[in-house]
């Protein structure tokens, strides 16, 4: 049974299948919908240029006998009866389910900007609906802030530019990007994003979302008394595990410091017996010191495959690829970086025209990750490099 029906839960259970488990195979997933795939929801779903973009047909899971059990919420865990009680479409609608293994693959949750949650044209994006909401708040609209400039915030930013609306991105590190990338390339990304008509605010917080007397947000006032107009207003400050329906089931959690979610073992497991975790909510062990939590496409997928060798008997731990990959599409360019870059890390600007960048990422003079904007070719040949310790300076 798995907790979820997002990317990590279909990654699972088709590994599992491939994997010849035959037993029962359960997606519970809060959403009304069929898996679908999140990254499009920032990009081309709130463009207009697609709608949900469904991870299987309807058919693979008809095939592969697995059970969706749609708009339903787990809202409790009982590791000792290894048993979930599960909440239907209705509200007495409550029954307790029985597993042999259990994954949790529940992700996030967008962090709220207090005392803005009901103000009309306010909005966060993690889901379908999200995307869809902000979408029709888009047309007719002239103004928008988006409050953050991490990942979904650059990309919100983006999006809502080229559907024409003026854009104001604030940031109260020194710039986009900086607590993911580094200042180095965040000023890059910023630059990207004032070439297109970005209002790119760093270095400062934001005090209030400021409604109208009809509950609708006017303004978003700056910590430094300024005022930006605002039909919309994206709030981007970060996303905490979905984790509540834990609470008394004695599963470990991860200190705050790490990422906090779900603690686990370097193969998903968690403290009790059968239950694991993957994707967004779960921090897995990696070997070092303390354990992460990383919120990255490619990184649930791995994350599934090897649970899926767990629960289906596969001896010893599956290897999957050493080297980390994730992307982010902002206006007409693709940012894509490998390895473990880190802001705190050495940056060296390796090439820069001004719109496309290459920089090579050390950390005590070992390559630690490469960042490219349109420069595919020239980020995924340092792959092998990546795969084991290179010195920068053979690189420079």
């Amino acid at each position: 049974m798995v907790v979820g029906a997002g990317l990590g839960a279909v990654r699972l259970a088709e590994n599992l299948r491939t994997n010849g488990h035959e037993e029962p195979i359960t997606l519970i997933g809060a959403e009304p919908y069929a898996p679908y795939d999140r990254p499009p929801l920032s990009k081309t779903v709130l463009l207009g240029k697609e709608d949900r973009v469904e991870l299987k047909p309807a058919e693979f899971y008809t095939e592969s006998s697995i059970t969706l059990r749609l708009g339903q919420r787990v809202t409790a865990v009982d590791p000792r009866a290894a048993t979930v009680t599960v909440h239907g479409p209705g509200t007495d609608d409550i029954e307790s389910v029985p597993y042999d293994d259990l994954v949790l693959a529940t992700g996030l949750a967008p962090r709220a900007f207090p005392g803005a949650e009901h103000l009309a044209g306010v909005h966060t994006l993690r889901t379908f609906d999200d995307a869809v909401a902000l979408r029709s708040d888009i047309d007719g609209a002239q103004t928008a802030v988006v409050i953050g400039a991490g990942f979904i915030g650059c990309e919100v930013a983006a999006s809502l530019t080229e559907r024409g609306v003026r854009v104001s991105l604030v940031e109260p590190a020194p710039t986009p990007l900086a607590q993911a990338l580094g200042e180095p390339i965040g000023t890059l990304v910023a630059r990207m994003h004032t070439a297109n008509g970005v209002d790119v605010r760093a270095g400062i917080g934001v005090s209030e979302i400021v409604g109208d007397d009809s509950g609708a947000v006017r303004a978003v006032r700056l910590a430094d008394g300024a005022e930006l107009p605002a039909d919309i207003v994206v709030v981007g400050i970060g996303s905490i595990p979905v984790t509540d329906y834990l609470e008394g089931s004695g599963i470990g959690f991860a200190p705050r410091e790490t990422g906090g979610g779900i603690a686990c073992d370097g193969v998903g497991k968690t403290s009790a017996p059968h239950v694991y975790a993957i994707g967004d909510v779960a921090n897995w062990a990696d070997g070092s010191p303390a354990a992460r939590r990383v919120e990255h496409w490619n990184h649930t997928v791995e994350q599934a495959a090897v649970v899926a060798h767990q629960i289906a008997g596969g001896e010893g731990a599956l290897i999957t690829a050493a080297v980390p990959y994730f992307w982010s599409d902002q206006f007409t360019v693709k940012i894509q970086a490998l390895g473990h870059p880190r802001a705190d890390d050495d940056v060296h600007i390796v090439s820069d025209d001004g719109t496309k960048f290459l920089a090579y990422y050390s950390r005590d003079g070992i390559l630690t990750g490469v960042v490219g904007a349109g420069k595919a070719g020239p980020v995924m040949k340092t792959r092998p490099k990546l795969a084991t310790p290179t010195p920068v300076a053979d690189l420079l």
